[in-house]
């Protein structure tokens, strides 16, 4: 079993903006999709720049 990748230190705002749309860990952001994660209210360009980054890792 793989092990979930947990989401980078991003804002408490946008944490909270993911959680409330499901999103838990970067497999579910990856699922999700960085567009929709952006149009969420408390998700700003610095936490989809991050998100982007931890993902292409």
């Amino acid at each position: 079993m793989d092990a979930r990748r947990p989401l980078p230190r991003i804002g408490a705002p946008a944490v909270r903006a993911l959680a409330e749309a499901g999103v838990h860990d970067l497999d579910d952001a990856e699922e999700f999709g960085l567009d929709a994660l952006a149009a969420l209210h408390g998700v700003g360009p610095k936490a989809i720049r991050l998100l982007r980054a931890a993902l292409e890792e």
